[in-house]
């Protein structure tokens, strides 16, 4: 069962984080984060998750917006614990799917077979007027997924990182906001270290976000970053060694 955390609230823009995981798979210790952003009664789900948690989430979701008032459903990449209620969400709603453009032509694998209901994103990615702000869609390729976006909302701050920054926890570990990166960080290791195509990628990303004035990140795994914790896990994630950096002990 997960819990509502409100990230951001100024009356007309505010951004909900559920954690729902699916209880009948408690034990993978692979918790989920799934985001809802709502701009004057018109919401956009974030990485909705698998199809066990479809019917809790949208209970979540409608105790802040009927579903008739969701404009999109953003999948920052195609694992199933991000895409996996895709078929369930065409069914259910009318709205449109982000996504990138790589995975579109995967969609009548899902059932998904009206392709007007799907923006694909140009690999470059896109900034989109949101509100009194924008929401831009950011390349992450490669982290991990090679048609890979992140989602950052200007007006609260907050960039939406997918697997970026996500953490794999026991489950004792219920905290949902870092306040101590060094203890954290040895959540974050092992995963970036074998999901992270490479420092390359890495590099890149980070880099990206020079221009950008970000307060929090949230990954759609663990706990989020705010304050100095999100330019700390910034500067390691520059200099990790990962994925083809390290084929030495995958080969």
């Amino acid at each position: 069962m997960g819990k509502d955390k409100i990230l951001f609230d100024d009356g007309t823009h505010k951004c909900v984080m559920f954690s729902i995981d699916d209880e009948s798979h408690e034990e993978s210790f692979l918790a989920v984060n799934q985001f809802l952003l709502i701009q004057n009664g018109a919401g956009i789900v974030i990485d909705p998750g698998s199809a066990a948690i479809f019917h809790e989430l949208c209970e979540a979701i409608e105790r802040y917006i009927p579903l008739e008032n969701l404009r999109f459903v953003f999948f920052s990449h195609q694992d199933p614990d991000v895409a996996g209620s895709i078929s369930e969400w065409s069914v259910a709603t009318s709205t449109r799917f982000v996504m990138s453009g790589l995975w579109t032509r995967f969609m009548t694998h899902y059932g998904v077979l009206d392709m007007e209901r799907i923006f694909a994103l140009p690999d470059k990615g896109i900034k989109i007027p949101f509100g009194e702000g924008y929401l831009q869609f950011l390349p992450a390729h490669f982290m991990h997924s090679p048609g890979n976006f992140s989602l950052y909302d200007s007006q609260s701050k907050i960039l939406f990182s997918g697997d970026i920054g996500a953490a794999v926890m026991p489950a004792m570990s219920a905290y949902k906001e870092i306040s101590n990166f060094e203890s954290h960080l040895p959540y974050l290791e092992g995963f970036h270290r074998r999901y992270m195509a490479g420092n390359i990628f890495c590099k890149a990303w980070v880099n990206s976000l020079d221009k950008l004035d970000v307060t929090m990140i949230a990954p759609q795994h663990g706990a989020v970053f705010k304050d100095e914790n999100v330019q700390k896990f910034l500067e390691w994630l520059h200099g990790l060694k990962c994925g083809g950096d390290l084929i030495e002990n995958l080969y």
